[in-house]
């Protein structure tokens, strides 16, 4: 008797457990391991939709420790992804969200026309993509006289960081095209081999294929396990101005091929450090310093990935499963229902800046990371879309 009840005993707990798991399984929903256009355009809508509802003033200031105006490169960086995303779904608001941000800053930089610095300078790629489509010459008016006056100085050793070769690269090169003029290509070449072969020694490695953020991480600066410091959105920042100044260029242009060759090198030397959830850790060569997800950077070297393969630059047979790897990765583990992307680190220049990064920590700046997002998900839907 004793034992009859100990096996009913037994028979109704595995019941319950059995009953219960399965519970548990409808409720969660297993990541999907396969992409398609749609799935990637309905993500980039959402994360988009969050962001401009969040934000329905263009010209409202940003504060975080202190308050800055909106034309700011990380604004920027978020409206260079709204245009890439407005290419594949031409929807009026984006249009009419990016016209109202120039118009509420008059079409102006940060700090004014005689600015060095190239984080005021990086609005200009949507001012120019704004005059492109619709060509009212404010647009770009203030953009020009700035980037002339950089060149009348003759000065070339402004880009002493690898961001700024994302912030003003690109606009050198539309203004070359806009204007039929290799001056501006001529001496956006002199910037980016300043910064690439002299500041600091150099701040590329043509060993390692990586690009050093500023010479502070030029060595003997060692990460912790010995290996060269290669921050992983500042070598997203070299893949995405290479990629725009590509996709600007004439072919003829004088150096291209040198241009071209760079980013294909960039390119084969993220390959082998992906992680096995298909990020790319902030630290590149040392996965335990601060390692783990983190989307900007990931999402910029998909941009990359994703553009060579369309452009017939990149193998698609190796690179394609690396790229959905990665927007697999980030569409099932970094985007919140409410459109909200987490693993973002904020913003730095190096691995330990911007920390903790997890899902639902909220970085400094929200705008620069969802342009990242918006970059790298543009062209994996070109892709799919082939």
């Amino acid at each position: 008797m004793k034992k009859t009840k100990h096996r009913c005993y037994i028979l109704v707990l595995l019941t319950i457990v059995t009953i219960a798991g399965c519970a548990s399984a409808k409720q969660v929903k297993a990541p999907s391991q396969h992409i398609s256009s749609n799935q990637v355009l309905q993500s980039l809508r959402l994360t988009n939709r969050y962001f401009m509802d969040k934000w329905p003033d263009t010209g409202k200031p940003i504060y975080t420790n202190r308050w800055r105006p909106s034309n700011i490169w990380t604004r920027a960086v978020y409206y260079e992804g709204l245009m890439a995303l407005y290419q594949i779904d031409p929807d009026q608001s984006y249009y009419n969200y990016a016209v109202d941000w120039g118009n509420k800053h008059k079409w102006g930089m940060r700090n004014g026309v005689e600015t060095r610095n190239a984080d005021d300078q990086a609005c200009g790629q949507t001012y120019l993509d704004l005059y492109e489509i619709e060509p009212q010459p404010q647009r770009i008016k203030d953009i020009k006289a700035n980037i002339d006056f950089i060149i009348q100085s003759g000065k070339v050793d402004d880009w002493t960081w690898i961001d700024a070769i994302q912030m003003g690269m690109p606009v050198f090169a539309k203004l070359g095209v806009i204007n039929n003029d290799k001056t501006y290509f001529e001496y956006m070449y002199k910037m980016y081999h300043h910064s690439k072969v002299i500041e600091g020694g150099g701040l590329y490695n043509k060993t390692d294929k990586l690009w050093w953020r500023d010479k502070d991480f030029v060595p003997p600066y060692q990460e912790p396990n010995g290996q060269d410091c290669y921050w992983s959105r500042g070598n997203g920042w070299v893949v995405a101005a290479l990629v725009r100044v590509l996709d600007l260029i004439p072919q003829d242009e004088a150096h291209r091929a040198e241009y071209l060759q760079d980013y294909k090198d960039l390119m084969e030397a993220l390959l082998p450090i992906q992680r096995a959830d298909g990020f790319w850790n902030v630290s590149l060569h040392d996965a335990n310093h601060f390692g783990g997800r983190e989307t900007s950077g990931t999402a910029l070297f998909v941009y990359g990935m994703a553009w060579g393969i369309n452009k017939g630059i990149l193998d698609e047979k190796t690179y394609r499963p690396v790229v959905e790897k990665a927007w697999i990765a980030m569409s099932n583990e970094a985007i919140h229902p409410s459109g909200f992307l987490g693993f973002m680190q904020g913003t730095g220049k190096e691995p330990k800046d911007g920390q903790p990064v997890s899902f639902s920590s909220m970085p400094d700046f929200e705008d620069y990371g969802l342009g990242c997002f918006l970059l790298g998900g543009t062209e994996v839907y070109k892709m799919l879309n082939k």
